[in-house]
């Protein structure tokens, strides 16, 4: 995959984002985009993950993530933080960890 303007971030989603399959569409969504990275959730409520991709796909993921989510979801705030170019892709796939 030639690096064209790969980059990487980092998330964390607040409101009504567990128990919901917040994880499996956002697994689904990265998919679609041809994105990599992973989703978790976290003891304080949250989920985080990291997106790295195609600038402009990862841009699209982050509207998805701000605006979008699971269907049952209720998304009060996301945190986007390191964001950074790279050269290469640190993931092979989008994975949901546990």
């Amino acid at each position: 995959l030639a690096s064209n303007n790969l980059i990487s971030v980092d998330y964390e989603i607040f409101g009504r984002v567990q128990g919901v399959f917040f994880r499996k569409y956002t697994q689904a969504e990265g998919k679609k985009l041809g994105l990599v990275g992973w989703v978790q959730n976290t003891g304080a409520g949250t989920v985080q993950g990291q997106l790295q991709g195609p600038c402009s796909k990862v841009k699209e993921m982050q509207e998805w993530l701000k605006s979008t989510g699971s269907p049952k979801s209720r998304i009060t705030k996301a945190e986007f933080s390191n964001e950074k170019k790279i050269d290469s892709l640190e993931h092979s796939s989008f994975n949901i960890v546990k």
